[in-house]
């Protein structure tokens, strides 16, 4: 019998003690920060691509809707090459301002980087265009290289 006692003083705490807790309190002022950390850098992401698209020699999305796979595989290498930045830049970031000038920055580097590949890489854009999947794995792998070196950069 005193276990049973003890048992009902041991009883889950109310409603209210919950969520008073620590835990939740902490979730309830984080939640909103982390939604608005997304959101710049989803954002970000957005604009790079569309930036990318828009200075490309060849058009990724136009090739894409007609099915070129390799177009598909270089775009996708792309959208990656420039989350990986932006990740990291969120990760090391303290507050959305510093997000958004981190996210910048390195989307310019990134840009910048891949205008680079694609200028050394003479001739992958082309043969892209003609649907060659081994030209686009290597863009791809080029893009992800320099993403993940300028992702380590940021964390100083």
């Amino acid at each position: 019998m005193a276990q049973e006692s003890a048992r009902v003083v041991m009883a889950p705490s109310s409603l209210s003690d919950t969520l008073s807790s620590p835990e939740v309190q902490a979730f309830a002022s984080g939640f909103p920060v982390l939604v608005l950390h997304l959101t710049v850098t989803f954002g970000l992401l957005g604009v790079g691509a569309v930036v990318y698209a828009l200075l490309t020699p060849w058009k990724e999305i136009t090739l894409i809707r007609q099915g070129n796979s390799a177009a598909s595989v270089a775009f996708g290498g792309v959208v990656l090459g420039l989350a990986i930045p932006l990740a990291v830049s969120m990760s090391v970031s303290t507050s959305s301002r510093d997000i958004l000038l981190w996210g910048v920055a390195t989307l310019v580097l990134q840009l910048l980087a891949f205008r680079i590949v694609d200028l050394v890489l003479t001739g992958l854009p082309q043969r892209i265009q003609e649907g060659e999947i081994s030209a686009a794995v290597l863009l791809v792998s080029a893009k992800l290289a320099t993403a993940l070196i300028l992702a380590a950069a940021l964390t100083g």
